[in-house]
């Protein structure tokens, strides 16, 4: 990068020095955010090749906006093809909801909110449904309309898929404003769980308390765990992580 800054004459004629000029500040400003010093400074005085290593190490590791909200069901094409035949011939209500799940894993938020409401069409009692699209209407910020969805799953099972629907009610009551009742939530979940998810989204409604030593607490929990935690783990949980480490930047 620093051979193209002196060349950027020769940058701005040539087309292919161009893209991977662009590229490599993408790859760049995309470290800097995600605070990985180590590759900003490789990424600088690297050659193409650096930023292109970043892209399939880092990059393409980094969770997408519905990537740290996990629900069951593989989102490939071919199962897409599978669940589509499925429903053209059989037209059943798990079809759907397991096809919506593919479109929220992949951040097609409209297409998994009409699977979904599809599913409840044929089956409005089923707790999968209810909290999915409960999921799903809260990351199209819509907190309103997803609050009694979660709110009745939680009542029939407080641990429903692991506390994950619990963490999605908590989200949705701080989205709302009701930062004291999503703190109780909160608790609730890191009482049995250690999920950075949790955890972080805690330690930041303390500070915004000013409740700083709790909050300190609760992000070490974090930044102590993640050292010790598996790759693919660490890599689910990058999104979290980069938030704890931008907190205690601030403790």
């Amino acid at each position: 990068m620093i051979f193209n800054l002196a060349n950027l004459q020769n940058v701005l004629t040539s087309p292919l020095s161009l893209v991977f000029f662009v590229f490599q500040i993408w790859m760049l400003v995309h470290a800097l955010r995600n605070r990985e010093w180590i590759w900003a400074v490789f990424i600088v005085i690297g050659w193409f090749i650096t930023a292109l290593l970043y892209y399939f190490l880092v990059y393409r590791a980094t969770p997408s906006s519905t990537r740290g909200f996990e629900l069951p069901g593989a989102h490939d094409r071919k199962r897409i093809k599978e669940l589509q035949a499925q429903i053209h011939h059989l037209d059943k209500a798990h079809h759907y909801s397991q096809l919506g799940d593919i479109y929220f894993q992949q951040g097609k938020l409209e297409e998994a909110e009409k699977c979904y409401r599809s599913a409840m069409e044929r089956d409005a009692q089923d707790i999968d449904t209810r909290a999915h699209l409960g999921q799903c209407l809260l990351r199209e910020k819509r907190a309103a309309e997803a609050r009694p969805l979660l709110e009745s799953v939680i009542a029939e099972k407080a641990e429903h898929e692991y506390g994950y629907t619990l963490m999605a009610f908590a989200e949705t009551l701080t989205a709302l404003g009701e930062t004291d009742n999503a703190m109780n939530v909160w608790k609730q979940v890191t009482a049995t769980h250690s999920y950075p998810r949790a955890k972080v989204q805690l330690a930041e409604l303390y500070l915004a308390k000013n409740q700083k030593d709790l909050a300190r607490n609760e992000l070490k929990d974090v930044l102590s765990d993640d050292i010790h935690a598996p790759s693919f783990q660490r890599k689910r949980d990058r999104i979290w992580i980069s938030r704890a480490k931008g907190l205690m930047g601030k403790l």
